[in-house]
């Protein structure tokens, strides 16, 4: 993917899906889905998007501004979905969200966060991802992208 010299191809990102339900072992006695088990199926849609769209391995970096806005339960059907959003030279952050399907083809939101995953090579060396075309629709997210990953360089500076 990498070229040799410094011309870097564009390319709009793909929203990637994924479909899963909630068992016994990823919830506490109350049946309410563990945070982190909900976390790895996120970085997982998150990483199959970054992937995707810069065609080669990937790694995660970060998670930022996750919001549990709505509780998941055991036997639930869960649909995520990702997108890149924002690139730098060889990182991504990828939108994800989880919906809660609850029946009549109808879904409630229910997590949101914000990964942010770097490309790699075959030596495991940072590699450069296309530039990302955006959609008039996608602005709003990578202007929030863009703002995480401002107030998270802040951060490390401290």
């Amino acid at each position: 993917m990498p070229s040799s010299n410094n011309t870097r191809s564009t390319k709009i990102a793909e929203e990637i899906q994924n479909w899963t339900m909630v068992f016994p072992n990823q919830a506490n006695p109350n049946g309410n889905m563990f945070g982190g088990d909900l976390l790895a199926i996120m970085d997982t849609t998150a990483a199959m998007a970054a992937k995707r769209y810069a065609q080669t391995e990937v790694s995660t970096v970060a998670v930022e501004a996750v919001h549990f806005a709505k509780p998941l339960w055991v036997g639930n059907n869960l649909k995520t979905v990702a997108k890149v959003v924002a690139v730098g030279t060889s990182s991504m952050m990828v939108k994800t969200l989880v919906y809660r399907d609850v029946g009549n083809d109808d879904l409630v939101e229910s997590v949101s966060a914000y990964f942010n995953l770097v490309a790699f090579d075959a030596d495991r060396k940072p590699t450069q991802v296309p530039l990302l075309k955006l959609l008039p629709e996608e602005e709003a997210d990578n202007q929030m992208a863009k703002k995480l990953i401002r107030a998270a360089k802040q951060r490390n500076r401290s």
